[in-house]
């Protein structure tokens, strides 16, 4: 039995995106490649608000952060965690000889413009990375003031991890001054695992020439180099049958229309939350709350493992907490193609079980 995923991904797929994943093979330096990647370039560019180029990459989206940080670090990069996927950007850089340091939040709290303002007034540092959306703590970080404090220092470049919120959240980038915005295929656009994207201002790649070390395949510059000068084709073989499913989910959501597509994840999330608040509490401060999973503290010390088991008889599955917070919290994910119906049918399926 298929177990509709309430968690933080990969979630549902629609069926024709899944039967897009059968097309016929196509030689990847075709004219019909370049075609299709384009066409799925053009869309994400409506996806992240943005007139910057768009990479692609067969890989999750940690690749194209690891690259990120390798390619466009030319001297210290400063790394702002809220959690397990915050200090993941920092492991990146220490892996890869990048000098860095990290900024961390309590577990549950944002990422503060002051924090970030009072760490590049230091001078030391000529790349930052944050993650927009922390699925470990429901977290949603505020972009929007950090980018006013981003304008003070107009060198240094800004990573911004969206894996789990890009398409179910607005993110302005070109207004919000986001240099790279990085996102893959199995969160909120709701296609299989195995691809990630994002966007490259001028400045991100005008730093690439003053990095020696930036790898191969991750390498931001030849990734740039080859799209620009071989009509969208790309260094390495990608997968044609995920460009597939990522162009028919995309028309989807053109079809849907993204605005559309924001309110259903807002309306959720504020259905999700309210829920939350009634049974439980949120486990973030609500302030800074995400708009594609909600964060639950498990207030009544229930069995979430027994939990998930009697709600898989009835065809769902929800998130256990991540790392530390295992068993004192869960997840709930609203993003994607669920609905509020899917939402009903949860809360309604955990009331049942747990006798609420």
């Amino acid at each position: 039995m298929h177990k509709k995923l309430f968690i933080p991904g990969p979630t549902e797929v629609a069926p024709e995106v899944l039967e897009s994943l059968g097309g016929p093979m196509i030689g990847h330096r075709s004219k019909a490649a370049s075609d299709l990647q384009r066409s799925i370039s053009d869309m994400l560019r409506t996806v992240f608000c943005t007139e910057q180029e768009i990479l692609l990459s067969t890989s999750s989206g940690s690749g194209l952060m690891e690259g990120a940080v390798r390619s466009c670090t030319a001297k210290k990069a400063a790394m702002f965690s809220v959690g397990a996927f915050g200090d993941r950007w920092y492991k990146m850089a220490t892996a890869n000889g990048v000098p860095a340091d990290i900024f961390k939040s309590e577990l549950g709290q944002a990422t503060t413009p002051e924090m970030v303002d009072q760490a590049l007034a230091t001078g030391q540092y000529d790349l930052v990375a944050i993650t927009h959306n922390e699925t470990a703590t429901g977290i949603m970080n505020p972009v929007e003031d950090i980018a006013e404090v981003m304008k003070k220092y107009p060198d240094v470049v800004w990573c911004v991890d969206a894996v789990s919120s890009a398409g179910g959240s607005k993110i302005e980038t070109d207004k919000l001054g986001i240099d790279v915005l990085i996102t893959s295929t199995q969160k909120a656009l709701a296609v299989p695992p195995g691809m990630a994207a994002c966007t490259i201002s001028q400045k991100a790649y005008d730093r690439t020439s003053q990095v020696q070390n930036r790898g191969l395949y991750f390498d931001f510059k030849e990734l740039y180099d080859t799209v620009k000068s071989k009509d969208y084709q790309y260094p390495s073989t990608p997968s044609l049958p995920l460009m597939y499913a990522l162009d028919c989910q995309l028309k989807r959501m053109m079809a849907e229309g993204m605005d559309a597509r924001y309110a259903r994840h807002i309306e959720m999330a504020e259905f999700m939350r309210a829920w939350a608040k009634e049974y439980f509490a949120l486990f973030p401060n609500d302030q800074y709350l995400s708009n594609t999973l909600t964060v639950i503290n498990n207030t009544r010390d229930i069995d979430i493992s027994g939990l998930n088991k009697a709600l898989g008889e009835r065809g769902m599955q929800l998130g256990n907490g991540y790392g530390s917070l295992k068993n004192l919290t869960f997840r709930i994910a609203h993003m994607g193609e669920l609905t509020m119906s899917d939402m009903r049918e949860i809360t309604s399926a955990i009331e049942e079980i747990l006798d609420l």
